[in-house]
């Protein structure tokens, strides 16, 4: 039991970690904190509580001694400490195996604490609907799609009718006779960001990054308690915020405190693949390096890209609005239309399932794409690093792909029909679901394809192609008529003598260099023929 803006709540609130920069010299620091019921988290708080009366920091997962959690969102959230109750602590460990053991779907979990990871990793079978669909998008009929594959017609006929299973070996010949099926769906990061304890924004840059130093615009901020950040090219696609050197007044001597959060945005991901390029490094590599210099990933999105249309969103909100849908969250929520878009998110921070309409989205903003939807994982703190942890686990032998589409898999399902009231309740919830509802075709499509498809990087380099854009639609045609009234030369005039502003002349710069990283400097760089995706290896 739990008090909540003084309401009492039968929550067991459980310690999910600390927060980015809480930890810090002071008597008060900012803990993550989950509201554990009916062995779920229902929802999550960041609040503020006293070093003194929290002691040591608790093991994560285990329940945490707080009577009181009272604040906004606004205003930020304070709680109370009562004395710890040691049983509940001996206890809540076991509590916490028998809650995994209990929600795990696949191999992955998100609250770990399990002794052994033997299971397999879990993902559906391809069904007879599942090869009517594919059919249907390839807009083929039995015989077509049997003599492509070099199959039977009789073998295609008795796999949609029920008489026999689809084989690895008939997967596989599929997508070697569809490549355009085989590129459908693509995996890759589309927002990196990392915490350093130990170093400073330009040791980040130089060391962690490996980008030119004079391609980045120091600037003052205020952001996340820092006061300094280095921008490439002047924009906050990459940066780096850290603390400004300051003089004490009493020594007269510059002092530099120590600490640094790194962002890779969704573009800023796609111009630092540029410079994994140079540097002939992937992104294991990086996170690999990242590691050793105590780089703590606070946030890690996973993008899942539909770029053949196997997803339609307005079937995915009508399927949330019918209650044809399972999620380990009891949170979720659908945004936007069918003229703009929609987008659905499931759970919230520190883990966030969403699917969105991407080529809509980008449209809105006057982009083209080859990606239709999008569903993205959101990891922040430890769930983030759980990821990176059992991709490294040589043990397992596991590609990033292999746990992104078993993390989706585990944690949310989509069905044909409406689920009962009574399915929902009991033991094993999703094995009930499974066993007494079929899936959405579409969505048990893309999860079972997810594990044959690829990880990939998307290098591009800086542009000035929001400038471009902005130029043509709206200042060409003032343009114009100065030209036609005689105006044209003062125009020239005054482009020939503008001066640039320091953001300005770093973007000029980042766009005319070739090389952005300092790759030459180390003899690594890649001389390689650019393509627009590499696949991760």
């Amino acid at each position: 039991m739990i008090t909540i803006n003084y309401q009492p709540k039968a929550y067991t609130p459980i310690f999910l970690g600390t927060t980015q920069h809480s930890i810090r010299l002071s008597l008060e620091i900012i803990i993550m904190i989950g509201m554990k019921w009916h062995d779920e988290i229902i929802e999550t708080y960041n609040v503020t509580v006293s070093s003194i009366a929290l002691g040591h920091l608790p093991n994560i997962g285990n329940k945490i001694a707080i009577d009181e959690i009272t604040g906004s969102e606004l205003s930020g959230f304070k709680a109370k400490m009562r004395r710890s109750d040691v049983q509940s602590k001996n206890t809540v460990s076991t509590e916490l195996e028998q809650l995994v053991d209990l929600k795990n779907v696949g191999r992955y979990q998100l609250l770990k604490g399990q002794k052994t990871m033997t299971q397999e990793l879990n993902a559906p079978k391809l069904t007879k609907d599942n090869l009517i669909l594919i059919r249907q998008l390839l807009r083929v009929t039995q015989p077509e799609l049997a003599k492509k594959m070099g199959v039977s017609p009789r073998t295609v006929w008795g796999i949609e009718n029920g008489d026999q299973k689809i084989s690895d070996k008939f997967v596989d010949q599929l997508l070697v006779a569809y490549k355009d099926l085989a590129e459908s769906i693509e995996v890759q990061f589309d927002w990196v960001s990392l915490t350093f304890p130990d170093l400073t924004s330009k040791q980040v840059i130089k060391d962690v990054l490996s980008i030119q130093s004079d391609l980045f615009l120091e600037r003052p901020t205020s952001q996340n308690f820092y006061t300094r950040e280095m921008a490439f090219a002047g924009e906050k696609n990459i940066y780096v915020q850290d603390f400004a050197p300051i003089k004490n007044p009493e020594t007269q001597a510059i002092e530099q405190k120590y600490g640094t959060t790194l962002y890779l945005t969704g573009k800023g991901t796609r111009l630092f693949e540029k410079a994994l390029l140079e540097q002939n490094i992937t992104w294991h590599g990086f996170f690999e390096k990242a590691r050793q210099y105590r780089g703590h990933l606070t946030r890690l999105d996973i993008a899942i890209n539909d770029k053949w249309g196997l997803l339609d969103m307005n079937d995915l909100v009508k399927a949330v609005q019918e209650k044809r849908f399972w999620s380990k969250s009891k949170s979720y929520a659908v945004h936007g239309n069918v003229d703009d878009g929609w987008t659905v998110n499931f759970g919230k921070s520190p883990f966030v399932i969403r699917a969105y309409d991407k080529r809509k989205e980008q449209a809105s903003k006057g982009f083209d794409t080859d990606v239709q939807n999008r569903v993205e994982l959101e990891l922040h703190q430890d769930k983030a690093e759980y990821v990176i942890d059992e991709w490294f686990d040589q043990a397992n032998n596991q590609t990033l792909t292999d746990i992104t589409f078993d993390i989706l898999y585990t944690y949310l399902w989509f069905t044909d029909k409406p689920i009962a009231e009574k399915l929902l309740k009991g033991d094993k919830v999703r094995d009930t679901i499974e066993d007494s509802v079929a899936p959405m075709p579409a969505w048990s499509l893309l999860t079972a394809l997810g594990h044959k498809m690829k990880f990939i990087r998307q290098p591009k380099e800086q542009s000035i192609e929001r400038i471009e854009k902005w130029v043509l639609e709206s200042v060409v045609p003032s343009l114009a008529v100065l030209k036609k009234t005689g105006h044209w030369a003062e125009v020239i005039e005054a482009m020939n003598n503008a001066e640039l502003s320091a953001e300005q002349q770093k973007l000029v710069k980042a766009t005319m260099i070739n090389a952005i990283t300092q790759a030459n400097q180390k003899l690594t760089i890649n001389f390689e023929k650019p393509k627009k995706r590499y696949q991760e290896i």
